[in-house]
């Protein structure tokens, strides 16, 4: 194992600024996403901001899925955290996409607690 999670940070840019607005689609898609990488979910919570925007998160057994929009900018950042190698982070990642219908994608994929996993990692 070279690490104890994945973290996948998500810039999305030049999405569909209408879905990105509507707290109800933005559920269904990080429930989906989690369900696409093989996560159990423990818990969610979502919320609509008055005038634009929603934010959300997904606990998840092996950690995390949030998003939190930006319509007026076409815009959404999301991160997806898992824990062990049982899971498909990026299969969630790429629904996401797709559900968003986002045209700019930026993906940086952090290794979380690497020190752990390697007795030569500098600390």
């Amino acid at each position: 194992m070279d690490s104890l999670g994945t973290h996948l940070l998500l810039d999305l840019k030049e999405c569909n600024a209408e879905l990105l607005d509507d707290v109800d689609f933005i559920r269904k898609v990080v429930l989906t996403a989690a369900q696409e990488a093989g996560a159990t979910v423990v818990g969610e919570t979502f919320h609509k901001f008055r005038p634009i925007g929603v934010t959300g998160i997904v606990a998840i057994a092996e950690s995390h899925i949030s998003i939190h929009t930006w319509p007026e900018h076409s815009y959404a950042a999301a991160d997806i955290f898992t824990c062990g190698t049982s899971l498909t982070p990026l299969r969630a990642a790429d629904l996401i996409v797709k559900m968003l219908e986002c045209e700019d994608v930026s993906i940086s994929d952090v290794k979380r607690g690497a020190v752990f996993a390697s007795a030569s990692a500098a600390i």
